[in-house]
Order: structure tokens, then C-alpha cells, then sequence
């Protein structure tokens, strides 16, 4: 082997990315993907990003989850720049992160959370107690259902994250004066087709209402397909782990 292969870095998401599974309190095994931070050392916290991905990742292989933003976070210099860990966790086929209809034109927070949200919620929990996660620097993001799953959970858990990064989904904007505080940056393609732009247009339009400075990037030629732009953008990391919550109590 010459200097050059021995210095390689790994990038590949399906060897970064260790499978492993969750059974929570609803007994629901619920299989996720994990990656370590670069340079991993214990006793030290490191920030979480919880990566919720769409329907088409649905299913029980616990790989396919890799297929969208996973690649991103493997990239040696980001790795570098922001050791973290990054968890990718499976929903179960015919399960939702939120269970809504994406084809209606509005969405009311569902009364119960879904079981595989509850069991990424629990999963979290477990790691911030045993694995050195940083409680302060705990980020959500997720695209078209997980970007659903994201306006959900932040609605359910509004002082749990640092920050949230959904794209291309939708909420319930009567429920956004519980997390007005939180930054948040949504993301969402002018043409979608799949899910209207107008679901993350109320949820950014009623997060200002409330003096909320949310951020917000509409893509004025994209259809569906707001993440691969979004998780290519060097700023939105940059923005993302900045983003800290007051280590004092609220």
C-alpha cells in the first residue's frame, strides 16, 4: 500500500454509517444508520443531526436511507470541520414520521405522535444519556415526509433541538408560537408538485407573525427535489452548527 491510499480518508455512507436497531417502549424495533464523529474521543460531547428521510426510503432494508443527504455528511472535509455524530433512522413501510395527508392543501398536529417518531425520540434520549451527545447541540433536519416529521417534532419537543432544517414539508401553523424561538431554515422548490409550496410558505408566514427569524429558501425552478441543492450548500452546515441552545436552564 503507498502513503497516498494509507492517508484515504473513508467516504463511503454504507461503511460510515454502522446499521444498528432500536426497540422502545412501544416495542417497535425500529432500524437506524449511525456515524461516528472523525476523530471520535470519549469522554468529549459532540453535536447530533437527525436526518429524517422521505416515504421513498420507507421500509426495512436499512440501507436505502442513505440514498438522499447521507453522502453530504460523509464528505472528509465537512467531517473535519464538524466532527458529529449523524443518525438515520428507518421508518417502518406503511408508517409515517407524522400522520398527516401530504396531498391536502393544510395539516393539524396529529394528537398522538406516530410510533416511529416516538421511537427516534426515545432512541435520542438514550444516546444524550450514554453515548456523549452534547444536549445543546441537538439538529433536526428531513426532506418532503421527513420534512412533515420535522415540523412535527419541533411542534412536540420545541425545547429538545438547538435547531431544525426542514425541506419540502409541512405543518400545522397554529402550532408555531411553541417554537418561535428555535432557528429554523426551511427549504422548499417553487414547482413542487408532490407538496406544495404553500405548506412551507404558512409555516415560515406564520413564524414571522410571531417575530420568529426564521430563515427561508424557495427555489424558483425546482420541483420536488429541494434537498440535493440544500445539503450541497457549504452555508447551510455553517448556519446549522452554529446554532446552539443556552446551556442555562429556561
Amino acid at each position: 500500500m503507498n502513503h497516498a491510499m494509507a492517508q484515504q480518508v473513508e467516504t463511503d455512507p454504507k461503511r460510515l454509517f454502522e446499521p444498528r436497531e432500536f426497540v422502545g417502549s412501544n416495542q417497535q424495533t425500529l432500524k437506524y444508520r449511525l456515524m461516528k464523529p472523525l476523530g471520535y474521543q470519549f469522554g468529549r460531547k459532540y453535536p447530533l443531526v437527525v436526518f429524517l428521510h422521505g416515504a421513498g426510503e420507507r421500509g426495512q432494508d436499512n440501507t436505502i436511507t442513505l440514498k438522499h443527504g447521507a453522502s453530504n455528511f460523509c464528505e472528509e472535509s465537512l467531517r473535519k470541520k464538524y466532527p458529529t455524530y449523524v443518525l438515520v433512522p428507518q421508518c417502518p413501510e406503511s408508517q409515517k414520521w407524522s400522520n398527516v395527508d401530504w396531498s391536502l392543501e393544510k395539516s393539524s398536529l396529529p394528537e398522538r405522535v406516530s410510533p416511529s417518531l416516538q421511537s427516534v425520540k426515545e432512541l435520542v434520549d438514550e444516546m444524550v444519556e450514554h453515548a456523549g451527545i452534547d444536549p445543546n447541540r441537538i439538529y433536526l433536519t428531513g426532506l418532503s415526509m421527513g420534512g412533515y416529521g420535522a415540523w412535527d417534532a419541533i411542534a412536540r419537543y420545541p425545547n429538545f433541538f438547538a435547531a431544525a432544517a426542514p425541506i419540502c414539508g409541512g405543518g400545522d401553523p397554529t402550532t408555531a408560537e411553541r417554537f418561535s424561538t428555535l432557528p429554523i431554515w426551511c427549504f422548499h422548490g417553487a414547482q413542487d408538485p408532490v407538496v406544495k409550496v404553500s405548506r412551507s410558505q404558512e409555516m415560515v408566514e406564520a413564524l414571522k407573525r410571531l417575530g420568529s427569524k426564521v430563515k427561508y429558501t424557495e427555489y424558483p425552478d425546482l420541483k420536488h427535489d429541494s434537498w440535493t441543492p440544500t445539503y450541497a450548500n457549504p452555508d447551510f452546515y455553517s448556519w446549522m452548527f452554529s446554532q446552539q441552545k443556552s446551556s442555562t436552564p429556561e
